[in-house]
């Protein structure tokens, strides 16, 4: 009598196993046939009826493998993906200047001045990897997962040796990762809710460089789910007071009674990378600085 001994031994076959050992059908194997298995069925997925499960299926992906790689705290940073490296920008500077048209001369410029932030956004990701790796608790940098400050971000975390997170989102000109994301946490989503819902689900903190329509509203979002108290406080930090205040007047919500007061203290100006770490320390008494 053959006994057993293997107690964990699967009862069912897997539905990979499942799937390796299909043999075609010759009848019913053809276009328009109902005979595939369900969650092989690519035509029956992308069914408009399908949108619940589809979105199930974005929602459960990246936990189970941010889960898995063991990502608990991450600091979002996001900002302008048209942000340039700066060595970029002094390059399209010097030939801005060569060809003497004095429009393409004052926008070149304006990207050189610009790109301080992406230099910024860099050390910052570089500082939180390096500062909560030596704490034995890393706190991984996540971002949209595309170029100008999310690259940014992701190369400072690359650059201190740990891993980092990219949110990518398919785009009508479709939106290419950045070469810093850890390939294990690259993940590329079709549904915006879903995306900026693993943006917060692990945050400690959102860092907001310059940016347009898309930072905007990340920000405003989840500033919104604190405001109302959907979501806990955490620090948000947004990078550059000039630009910021240029572009929104808080005084003018808190004058005519559109947010309360109190509310304004939802976020603190920031200039600098280390700046911005010494107020996460202070937030959740971190380690001190290490020296870059």
């Amino acid at each position: 009598m053959n006994r057993r001994l293997d107690l964990t031994a699967r009862n069912f076959p897997s539905a990979k196993d499942e799937c390796e050992t299909l043999v075609p059908h010759p009848d019913y194997d053809g276009p328009g046939s109902a005979y595939e298995l369900a969650f092989k069925d690519e035509a029956f997925l992308l069914r408009d009826d399908m949108r619940p499960v589809r979105m199930q299926l974005e929602l459960l992906k990246p936990e189970l493998q941010l889960t898995e790689q063991g990502v608990r705290s991450t600091v979002v940073i996001f900002g302008s993906a048209r942000i340039l490296p700066r060595d970029v920008a002094e390059q399209r500077l010097a030939l801005a200047e060569g060809g003497g048209e004095s429009g393409a001369i004052r926008r070149a410029r304006m990207q050189l001045d610009m790109s301080r932030y992406y230099e910024e956004a860099r050390r910052l990701g570089r500082l939180i990897t390096e500062a909560s790796a030596a704490r034995g608790q890393p706190i991984y940098v996540v971002t949209g997962g595309g170029p100008g400050i999310m690259e940014a971000g992701n190369r400072g975390a690359f650059e201190a040796g740990g891993k980092s997170i990219g949110l990518n989102i398919v785009l009508p000109h479709e939106q290419r990762p950045n070469p810093y994301i850890t390939p294990e946490l690259c993940f590329r989503f079709h549904y915006f809710a879903l995306r900026k819902m693993h943006f917060l689900m692990r945050s400690v903190a959102l860092v907001c460089f310059p940016g347009g329509f898309g930072t905007l509203d990340e920000l405003f979002e989840s500033m919104t789910l604190m405001q109302t108290g959907k979501s806990r406080r955490r620090p948000v930090l947004l990078f550059g007071r000039e630009f910021w205040s240029r572009l929104i007047n808080f005084d003018l919500l808190l004058d005519t009674g559109m947010i309360s007061p109190g509310d304004e203290r939802l976020f603190h100006y920031v200039e600098t990378a280390e700046e911005a770490w010494t107020l996460l320390e202070t937030e959740y008494e971190l380690a001190t600085t290490p020296t870059l």
